[in-house]
């Protein structure tokens, strides 16, 4: 009987022993996910607060010398400038433009200029019968290679291959994300002598059509460029409206950026706001415009 007693006893102590493992396994398992939740919920608004610092940088500011226009098509590929802000240009480009490009075609006829046209994955060549465009089966990056049989290179390269290294540029880019690396590795002295700069910024993603967040490089990016240039305005491409990227309403939106030698910042700060000139990309869906500040 005594036998028997020590055993039950034993028994107990190693189910009692099992048991209290068991709880404090799932002790554990509660805490690590408590703890990963937390940092999830951090990481996502450290995000949040990124996005948010890159909205607050691309605001408008109101330029008391500008005069905008449209150039390009009345829809999608029809981009503001600053017309009056022009003259001292010398040479345009524009990169991807994907068998159709009336806005280098518009500049070089008002300008009269060589309007450098990029694009390596539609080589079609655009027709400007009254302008002076050239055609460059290439597309930009921040280095020279090859890659799936394509050609890319930097902005300074081709400026300087163009012989433009000295000379006023206007310049438009829509390159579907290449644009963030493209304008990292541009040097202060192409940045410089870029008299506007009108780009379609992208949300890039992932082969499996995921968001790939890097506020941080696109914060970089916006920043340096407003050491050169006045954000002079903003307009949502209603072709990428999207939930998911507040305060952003799309996740590709065109901005125009004026070189400081020439916006003159406004003395008394008002919002910009949308221009009567500005245009769905799509007329035929839904627009996601937002008042600006």
């Amino acid at each position: 009987m005594s036998r028997r007693r020590s055993w039950m006893v034993t028994a107990g102590i190693i189910v009692t022993v099992v048991i209290m493992g068991l709880v404090v396994r799932n002790q554990v398992k509660v805490y690590r996910n408590r703890v990963k939740g937390e940092e999830e919920r951090l990481a996502r608004e450290a995000v949040i607060q990124r996005r948010q610092t890159l909205y607050d940088m691309l605001q408008p500011v109101a330029l008391a010398n500008c005069r905008l226009e449209r150039f390009g098509e009345a829809n999608d590929g029809g981009y503001l400038l600053c017309a009056n802000l022009l003259n001292a240009v010398q040479s345009g480009y524009s990169y991807g433009i994907s068998g159709y490009d009336q806005w280098g075609c518009d500049i070089s006829k008002r300008l009269d200029i060589p309007l450098h046209q990029y694009d390596c994955f539609d080589t079609t060549q655009p027709a400007c019968p009254a302008g002076r465009t050239v055609f460059h089966a290439e597309c930009v990056g921040d280095t020279r290679k090859i890659e799936d049989g394509r050609t890319f290179d930097t902005i300074t390269n081709q400026i300087a291959r163009n012989g433009d290294s000295a000379k006023r540029i206007v310049l438009k880019i829509d390159v579907e994300g290449a644009e963030w690396d493209s304008f990292a590795a541009a040097p202060d002295d192409v940045l410089q002598q870029i008299d506007q700069l009108a780009v379609e910024f992208h949300w890039v993603h992932d082969d499996k059509h995921q968001w790939v967040h890097d506020e941080d490089k696109y914060v970089r990016v916006v920043s340096r460029l407003k050491e050169f240039f006045h954000v002079a305005h903003i307009h949502q491409n209603n072709f990428s409206c999207v939930t998911g990227l507040e305060p952003f309403p799309a996740w590709a939106y065109e901005v125009l950026f004026v070189s400081k030698r020439l916006g003159v910042a406004d003395a008394v700060p008002r919002p910009p706001g949308l221009s009567s000139l500005d245009a769905p990309n799509n007329p035929l869906i839904a627009d996601c415009q937002i008042a600006v500040r």
